[in-house]
């Protein structure tokens, strides 16, 4: 078994970004190396240039609900899972906060950004109640699935924290190559490396978007994930060079927090 594959890894800098910036950078033929560069601890943004949030700590400004259905996300400033009296609840009041919950009851339309992006580097952070079930869709069509799997020993499947979800006609996927699940009531984390469709000058797609690699609690559960088309519960739009990211709020009780952004970076 190589190397890669038995290491805990973290965050890895890596030259991601937005296909709207001016200028178009290439992608690097290979990711940074996961030995020599995994460290551990604080949040990428707290420490490495370039990344900015998508929340603005008080308010959901710059999001909307999915094909204009009621906004019944809420920010907070705090976010409590009580393990005896509520295991499948997330409580929280809403005020203005850095929090944000999908509704009162954990079942509401999904989330998704008024901006567009491309390729992108994007580092989030998720909390989920008991058995609950959410997930991070790149361009509001590739879904990175969030899902309650902690102390699972079976084998993993696509429906699993840090799978890749299938297409609708069930083809596709990719389940996370190790059960990285902290305890629901946890805070989580994401960090997703994603390269988008290219496409010529006629619209004709040239290539497929793909998970270049996915951190999970900053373990790598994914890496070289070729998308050939949607996963299922996409959003209605096609696959383009930019398009929004979109959070899943219909499937149980999730919670985000400190997500952010960063444009691709020259060598």
């Amino acid at each position: 078994m190589a190397l890669r594959r038995i290491l805990p890894f973290a965050r890895i800098a890596v030259w991601c970004g937005f296909a709207g910036f001016s200028a178009m950078v290439a992608f690097p033929q290979s990711l940074p190396d996961l030995y020599h560069d995994e460290v551990h601890g604080d949040p990428p943004f707290l420490s490495e240039p370039g990344w900015r949030p998508l929340l603005d700590g008080t308010r959901l400004a710059g999001w909307h609900s999915q094909d204009g259905k009621p906004l019944e996300w809420l920010t907070s400033k705090s976010v409590v899972w009580r393990r005896v009296f509520g295991p499948t609840r997330l409580e929280a009041v809403s005020m203005p906060g850095d929090r944000i919950v999908n509704g009162k009851t954990g079942r509401t339309a999904n989330l998704v950004t008024d901006e567009k992006f491309g390729d992108v580097e994007l580092y989030l952070e998720f909390i989920l109640a008991k058995g609950s079930n959410s997930g991070v869709f790149l361009q509001g069509l590739y879904e990175t699935q969030i899902f309650d799997s902690f102390g699972y020993t079976g084998p993993l499947m696509v429906g699993d924290c840090g799978g890749i979800y299938r297409r609708a006609d069930g083809g596709g996927g990719s389940p996370p190559q190790r059960n990285a699940s902290r305890p629901p009531g946890e805070w989580q984390s994401f960090h997703i490396w994603f390269r988008a469709p290219r496409f010529d000058a006629a619209g004709k797609k040239t290539e497929n978007a793909s998970y270049l690699r996915v951190l999970l609690n900053e373990t790598l559960v994914q890496e070289s994930v070729e998308l050939k088309g949607p996963t299922q519960s996409h959003m209605d739009i096609p696959e383009a060079a930019t398009n929004p990211l979109m959070l899943q709020g219909d499937h149980g009780p999730v919670a985000f927090r400190n997500i952010y952004v960063r444009p691709l970076r020259a060598p």
